[in-house]
């Protein structure tokens, strides 16, 4: 039997699957413009190229489980902050706050590149289905300050934190982006009938 480095053979090998997704999420940090190898995340993570392969059978298996594990980590940053927030405005505010921090963190970056160079269908099916999922907090509090169209305001309000995303990767200012780009929404919700935004 092969030498464990853990208590039990099941969390020497969490451990083990840990360093992979984490090597792999460094190389793509790192280098977004390329995809690494099998021989790259397994030497980054301490393994063999042969002993990635008793984890991960190709590099589109470890990108999907990579996607796997970043995903539900960015929707439960998302969550939090959106159920700690007080109404619909602070919903919204915490969308805008929450995606800045991801991409002042480096996951949007890390997002990006995977949805860019990773072929697999099931991948571009896995990223739009979380992108679909992120806009439902953004779009439900829209339409409780009864936006006359939400879905569009909904895509607009989106497409304004895209570019302050970008804002932010290229200067690194995220409070400076964030008091901006929250200004901006503020002013746009004052603009509402019925009483100010809570």
């Amino acid at each position: 039997m092969p030498r464990i480095d853990a208590p039990t053979v099941a969390e020497h090998r969490a451990a083990r699957e840990r360093a992979l997704l984490d090597a792999a999420r460094g190389l793509l940090t790192d280098r977004p413009d390329r995809l690494p190898t099998l021989a790259e995340v397994g030497e980054l993570a301490g393994l063999s190229r042969s002993s990635v392969y008793q984890y991960y059978a190709s590099r589109d298996d470890l990108l999907s489980a990579v996607v796997r594990d970043s995903f539900p980590r960015w929707q439960q940053r998302l969550d939090t902050a959106i159920a700690a927030a007080t109404g619909p405005r602070g919903r919204i505010l915490a969308y805008l706050r929450v995606n800045l921090e991801l991409v002042a963190d480096g996951e949007h970056a890390l997002a990006r590149t995977l949805v860019s160079v990773a072929p697999s269908e099931e991948l571009a099916r896995r990223s739009q289905t979380f992108h679909d999922r992120l806009l439902v907090p953004l779009r439900g509090a829209l339409e409780e300050l009864g936006v006359p169209d939400p879905e569009t305001t909904t895509e607009l309000l989106n497409g304004l934190v895209h570019t302050a995303s970008r804002v932010v990767e290229r200067t690194g200012e995220l409070e400076r982006t964030y008091d901006a780009t929250a200004a901006l929404v503020d002013a746009y919700l004052r603009t509402l009938p019925g009483p100010a935004p809570a």
